[in-house]
């Protein structure tokens, strides 16, 4: 009974106590104030609407933000790192960022799990708490006095899709999950708290069906009032979008194949099918394909979303019609794209503010961009990037993808009011020049988000939970797995235009895209463009067991002045220093100092993170995952 007492304790407590006062939940926002004498219990706040709709909104504020931003468990993510950088589009030159410390040099085990700056805690992300504190205002809100029915059916929906986006930011760590469908009440039953692990099935459908209840009882978009008030509410098109990405990574080969993903023992949770489907499941992907025609079904129907257009056609305007998609607030308003997005209440005034560190990652190399995925973005006219072609090297940095240049820092982009200088011994790659360290270790910095760290300086960054863009795409998928390869290069066709860039089979006449392999290596390509840095990646390459690209050795560009000068530009008196150097060489290296362990041993048990032993050991029907 002991080991089930701490176990509630660990993982299901939410904001509130389970008898008490909670005198400790008027945080944040000036939460659920008191009136001076009176306790908050439960009894309080499902008296009032008012005190039930900021109970709601606290909650609102435990869902996922992907930046590292404060230096708490909670927080500061992998000690200012982010598990993106795990995959091969950008790389941690960040020594004591969890990424280096447990992942990169190997060191990761079970036993990490008890600390904080894992890929996601399992208990130290307060996705439990928001599912129990969910299921407390979905199992009482109906008793609220002056609160109508109208709005007792929208709230409750609001609270599932809470519980359903949780559920799936573990999901996608550990696979199948303990299913918690009622809030935890204290009890001497101990048969009351035993919640033994899910299926991947039962993970995924419990999730769906939430998802689906919601999207019965939610407004398809918000209307001004909720926009100028309440900007985020959970939405309908929300609703069904999550569902489609849910049922993506799902249908993906990593739970649905012929045979399990990693065959390392412990092998329990495989034997209960709880890391996988136990055979392959062409149905998952109709069932995608169905819940994507349904989404943009509706959304012809209904309007109000859609991708953010460029207002003219010069590489400008594209730029800021992609930045708009990613960066802007607005539920269907100011940014159509936006489906679901978060928030936090951190902002930074200066770049070395103690409580927004963000700035101080990547000022630190936490984020460092590779060649490769330099290499991913196409040149301005849609057509691929070639290293082999004179033409295309001589134009890397300046007739490109309009997304390279709002997601990575290139030599001579526009920074800081003048041109930045990534050429060795240059303003700002002369710090670390050939040492691959810091900020520009790569020979690139990190743009997104950041962008040229003054543009945001007292604003809260908003965290893209999903775009529309991202649809898009998810269809495209569902569409290829399906034999429908035109209508699938038509809605990746629809993202590239955006940003002006020619169609996929125009661009790419050496190509047979009607190959299903050859149209899922652009599909994954396009969308590590579309959504750098954006925690797509990563995932990416863990639904498609890619275990050839997390082995692939990766780059960084060492960029040198064509006159042999190792010397800033800028940092000169106008008078005397000259043109600006125009003329460059180039020369690719292989990112050394901070060496990934499974580029020499790889082993697919990396697909999914370890449980804590900790919880494990509880006995309440958690099993570990393959390999830990």
């Amino acid at each position: 009974m002991k080991k089930i007492k701490i176990f509630c304790a660990a993982i299901l407590l939410g904001g509130i106590a389970l008898t008490s006062c909670v005198d400790d939940f008027a945080v944040g926002d000036s939460f659920l104030e008191k009136q001076p004498g009176v306790d908050v219990t439960q009894d309080t706040i499902f008296n009032s609407a008012e005190y039930a709709r900021r109970f709601l909104w606290n909650d609102y504020s435990k869902l996922y933000y992907g930046l590292p931003i404060y230096w708490n468990s909670i927080d500061n993510k992998m000690n200012m790192g982010m598990f993106e950088t795990l995959s091969d589009c950008w790389h941690s030159h960040l020594s004591w960022d969890g990424v280096n410390r447990h992942y990169y040099s190997g060191s990761y085990s079970a036993g990490t799990e008890s600390g904080s700056d894992t890929r996601f805690g399992y208990t130290n992300e307060e996705t439990w708490e928001a599912i129990r504190q969910s299921w407390i205002f979905i199992e009482n809100v109906d008793r609220v006095p002056d609160m109508d029915e109208a709005e007792k059916k929208r709230l409750k929906a609001e609270a599932k899709v809470i519980i359903a986006s949780r559920y799936f930011d573990m999901f996608r760590h550990y696979g199948g999950l303990p299913i918690l469908d009622h809030a935890i009440q204290v009890s001497n039953d101990a048969s009351a708290y035993q919640f033994e692990r899910g299926t991947v099935d039962a993970t995924v459908t419990f999730m769906t069906q939430l998802l689906d209840q919601a999207a019965a009882d939610l407004p398809w978009s918000l209307d001004a009032a909720d926009i100028s008030n309440w900007d985020g509410r959970f939405t309908r098109a929300a609703a069904m979008a999550l569902k489609c990405k849910v049922l993506l990574f799902a249908a993906s080969p990593l739970f649905n194949d012929s045979e399990p993903y990693c065959t390392e023992g412990p092998q329990e949770a495989v034997t209960n099918l709880q890391v996988w489907y136990g055979a392959y499941k062409p149905e998952l992907w109709t069932e995608l394909l169905q819940a994507c025609e349904s989404f943009f079904t509706e959304l012809n129907q209904k309007g109000v979303y859609g991708l953010v257009q460029a207002a003219g056609t010069s590489p400008a305007d594209y730029r800021t019609a992609f930045r708009n998609a990613y960066f802007t607030r607005g539920s269907g308003a100011a940014n159509p794209e936006m489906l679901i997005s978060t928030r936090v209440r951190y902002t930074y005034g200066s770049n070395w503010q103690w409580n927004y560190y963000f700035p101080q990652s990547n000022m630190n190399g936490a984020f460092t961009p590779t060649q490769e995925y330099v290499e991913m973005f196409p040149m301005a006219d849609g057509t691929p990037f070639d290293w082999d072609d004179p033409n295309d090297v001589a134009n890397m940095f300046t007739q490109r993808d309009p997304r390279l240049f709002e997601t990575i820092l290139v030599e001579g982009a526009s920074y800081q009011g003048r041109q930045a200088e990534l050429w060795v011994g240059g303003r700002e790659a002369r710090q670390n020049s050939e040492l691959e360290t810091g900020q520009y270790a790569t020979g690139y910095a990190n743009y997104k988000f950041i962008l040229d760290f003054s543009a945001n300086l007292n604003k809260p960054t908003l965290w893209p939970y999903l775009r529309l863009s991202e649809v898009y795409l998810i269809y495209a998928e569902a569409l290829l797995k399906a034999g429908r390869t035109g209508e699938a290069i038509n809605m990746v066709d629809q993202v590239r235009a955006r940003v002006g860039m020619g169609g996929l089979e125009a661009s790419n006449p050496d190509k047979n895209l009607s190959d299903a392999d050859v149209l899922m290596e652009e599909i994954l390509r396009e969308r590590a463009c579309e959504l750098g840095l954006e925690d797509v990646r990563l995932f990416d390459l863990i639904r498609n067991k890619r275990a050839d690209l997390f082995q692939k050795q990766l780059h960084g560009l060492r960029i040198y002045r064509a006159d042999g000068v190792q010397d800033s530009w800028s940092d000169k008196d106008a008078s005397t220093r000259g043109p600006r150097p125009t003329e460059f060489t180039y020369s690719k290296f292989e990112l050394t100092n901070a060496k990934r362990a499974w580029w020499t041993s790889f082993s697919p048990k990396w697909y999914l993170a370890a449980f804590p032993p900790v919880e494990v050991n509880k006995g309440y029907g958690l099993t570990q995952n393959p390999g830990w």
